[in-house]
């Protein structure tokens, strides 16, 4: 309980500060609306919480998380049953953001368990391999001489998120149109730096503070 517990205190600081205290009631201009301009794709990793990152504020940011930050291909069949495309379809077509980042991350457990073709993700996991198979693809990218496979497949998995975001119609008309820009970043936990993705998809930069 004590986890849950520093939670709900935490809760109350925010209410207090955000509600009671501040001069500035956030709530005032998000109550009845949101009207985000970025939406930010992210791992469901806790250590890489977008919100926290960028130091956004309540209605600043649309966020979906999921397991390795991964954007499936755009599949229309009635059957399927994707919340990360369902996220991206209001966003996008309700809600009309200017800009969406993937947003990655170093010591990924998706990824880690992708390349590493854990048996484990197998036998105790029903929806994890699968949901990571569908970036397979980055695995045969890997250069034989690379120092670092896993930092590679990390940034690798967000070019391919971006590359999938582009098979949406409705994402492509808006990004030819300049309404819409695809941007990739990539965190590292280590040291937390934050690298931005340049606009040939070469490489990721980082950003001097």
């Amino acid at each position: 309980m004590a986890e849950v517990k520093k939670l709900i205190e935490g809760y109350k600081k925010f209410y207090t500060d955000n509600f009671i205290t501040s001069k500035n009631n956030v709530f005032d201009d998000i109550q009845n609306s949101q009207n985000p301009k970025t939406l930010i794709i992210s791992c469901s990793d806790s250590r890489v919480d977008p919100a926290i990152l960028t130091n956004a504020e309540m209605g600043d940011i649309f966020v979906v998380r999921n397991v390795a930050n991964i954007v499936p291909p755009y599949q229309p069949e009635w059957n399927s049953k994707h919340g990360t495309s369902a996220a991206l379809e209001f966003a996008v077509n309700y809600l009309g953001v200017k800009h969406i980042v993937v947003l990655g991350h170093s010591d990924c457990g998706g990824i880690r368990a992708l390349i590493n073709n854990d048996i484990d993700m197998d036998n105790k996991f029903s929806f994890i391999t699968d949901w990571v198979k569908s970036h397979a693809e980055i695995k045969n990218k890997i250069p034989e001489n690379t120092k670092d496979k896993y930092l590679f497949c990390e940034q690798e998995g967000i070019k391919l998120s971006i590359n999938n975001l582009m098979t949406f119609p409705w994402i492509i008309e808006k990004v030819k149109k300049n309404e819409l820009k695809l941007h990739g970043w990539y965190f590292s936990i280590k040291d937390a730096s934050l690298s931005i993705l340049d606009d040939d998809m070469c490489a990721f930069n980082k950003i001097d503070v």
